[in-house]
């Protein structure tokens, strides 16, 4: 099974930061971010060759230059044809591929998630979440009298919320071919037609911690779940030789 990484974003929620290098290359605990995502993909054996789609003829020329002509990946200039546009010139991705968005920090199980979607018998399988640890403390109010704190909990979503990580099937890619040209949006262009008729299937991650990694700051402001999610998906350690490593930024 290939994979994909969308690593073409323009990462605006990251600024000024990212108007120096692309999202791709936030540094994470020594390393970039995309290189997290990397080594947590080769720590399965059923993945093969990995394609990352980013903008290199502009800053997305650093992630080339940090992976080199490193051997099972490839580098597929950002058509600016959507997310769901950019995955036709990824080449032959074969019947099934995973496709991960840089940003999505997860020790995420793509072997269960493999079966998951193998048993499911669809075109489509979206890791998701039903629980989240909220960023700020509740207040219990009654009576316009505040009578309990609650510090940062985890609650229960009343919806299941999308991750970045899919498994997707080759029927994907026949209803972006069938959109025709221009910019198509993978979530409501195909994934959304595609559900409605039965055929996108779920992954529920668990308690398995996820970040959303937008920018520098919320790397700073959430360091130890970064290092929890990071030394899970670390457990084979960094994907390239240690030379030029950037700075991390959550230690």
């Amino acid at each position: 099974m290939k994979a994909v990484i969308l690593a073409g974003g323009r990462g605006t929620r990251g600024r000024p930061y990212t108007e120096y290098f692309p999202k791709a290359m936030i540094p994470v605990r020594g390393r970039p971010l995309i290189d997290h995502v990397v080594g947590h993909l080769r720590s399965f054996d059923f993945i093969g060759e990995i394609s990352i789609i980013a903008d290199f003829a502009g800053l997305g020329g650093q992630i080339r230059s940090y992976y080199g002509r490193e051997r099972g990946i490839r580098y597929v200039q950002d058509s600016q044809s959507g997310t769901g546009g950019d995955l036709l010139h990824a080449g032959n991705l074969g019947g099934r591929f995973v496709l991960w968005f840089v940003d999505n920090l997860c020790a995420v199980d793509l072997g269960a998630m493999r079966g998951a979607f193998l048993a499911g018998g669809g075109t489509a399988c979206i890791a998701t979440r039903r629980r989240r640890r909220e960023e700020t403390g509740f207040a219990e109010v009654r009576d316009g009298m505040v009578r309990r704190f609650t510090e940062k909990p985890v609650l229960d979503l009343p919806m299941s919320e999308c991750l970045g990580v899919y498994m997707l099937g080759g029927g994907v890619l026949d209803r972006v071919r069938g959109i025709g040209g221009g910019h198509v949006n993978l979530s409501y262009d195909v994934l959304q037609p595609l559900a409605s008729e039965g055929v996108v299937s779920a992954f529920d991650i668990g308690r398995e911690p996820w970040m959303d990694v937008e920018s520098p700051v919320v790397l700073e402001r959430n360091g130890d779940m970064a290092r929890r999610i990071t030394g899970r998906m670390g457990r084979r350690g960094p994907t390239r030789g240690a030379r030029s490593r950037p700075r991390a930024l959550a230690s």
